[in-house]
């Protein structure tokens, strides 16, 4: 039984920066994990690779040679893998009772478009009997931005329903809202757990005057993922241990690490998830930190620290 995350999420949301971190965080822990890169077209890799889809098919090869562009070569490339799924089956076989992150593709239309990373996952549980999460990261910035925000909504709420996992939504990033944090018309808490939506077409509407077709097309969209009522995010400082710590906890309770023998093996891996902020503290600590913090204290510390 493999136990593990499928990390998915815009281009430059952060996925492969997050596979970093967690690989380190898991490494922390004493937890045996490997990271498996599912992108053809990502030839930067910041953590160990265990298993590199690269080493069964290149993107870059592939345009030439098929005469596609980067998006027509990326998903070639899984639907290649798909029809060579042994050779991953294989390589996961090498690794026994590891965990498992995949860094997947970021193009929204490999999950939208196309059946393959589907049928992928969907082959993946049926044969080695994966337990998996989809852990979709956000960029946190885009909360400045209604539009951009409701968009990443849509996205989010997308992921969810195509590739029927357990799922575990993340804004990452947070640090860089330090420089944006008198551009969030709300609180933090109320981005993360997509509070009343209305309120923010009433913000949008301030900041810039909508048409009325504008204004009725954002509402029913807004309605729409309302009614679904399935999207809320969790916070995510990849530098911070307890940020790390408290989003793991989460994703080991959906796809049910937590609740194996595999866990109760690792004492460190217990006292340390025990031992993390409830999620409300958590907003509460990154709010302060990056959000309500004062530039010139935050300079004066600054100071006195190089002096």
């Amino acid at each position: 039984m493999w136990f593990g995350q499928l990390v998915i999420g815009p281009p430059g949301s952060g996925k492969s920066t997050y596979c970093n971190g967690m690989q380190q965080m898991l490494r922390a822990l004493h937890r045996p994990h490997i990271v498996v890169n599912l992108d053809p077209a990502n030839d930067f890799l910041p953590y160990d690779c265990a298993i590199n889809l690269r080493d069964l098919v290149d993107h870059r090869e592939v345009m030439e040679r098929c005469r596609l562009g980067p998006n027509g070569a990326l998903i070639h490339c899984l639907e290649y893998l798909l029809v060579n799924l042994d050779w991953l089956v294989e390589e996961l076989k090498k690794f026994k009772d590891h965990y498992v992150l995949f860094d997947c593709p970021g193009q929204v239309e490999v999950y939208t478009h196309n059946d393959s990373m589907r049928e992928i996952v969907t082959r993946l549980q049926k044969h080695l009997d994966a337990r998996l999460t989809a852990v979709h990261l956000v960029d946190s910035t885009l909360c400045t931005d209604g539009y951009k925000y409701i968009s990443a909504l849509l996205v989010s709420l997308s992921g969810q329903l195509l590739l029927e996992l357990p799922h575990v939504n993340v804004l990452t990033k947070i640090d860089l809202l330090k420089h944006h944090r008198h551009q969030l018309a709300f609180r933090l808490e109320y981005f993360a757990e997509v509070q009343d939506l209305s309120e923010l077409l009433v913000a949008m509407e301030d900041a810039q005057p909508m048409t009325a077709r504008m204004r009725e097309h954002t509402a029913l969209l807004c309605e729409l993922i309302e009614d679904y009522n399935l999207v809320s995010f969790k916070l995510l400082d990849i530098q911070e241990k307890h940020s790390v710590l408290n989003l793991l906890k989460a994703i080991d309770v959906a796809n049910g690490y937590s609740l194996g023998n595999l866990a109760a093996d690792f004492n460190i891996f217990n006292v340390a998830l025990d031992n993390t902020e409830d999620t409300a503290d958590l907003l509460d600590t990154i709010q302060e930190r990056y959000v309500d913090v004062d530039e010139d204290a935050s300079h004066a510390a600054s100071n006195r620290a190089e002096i």
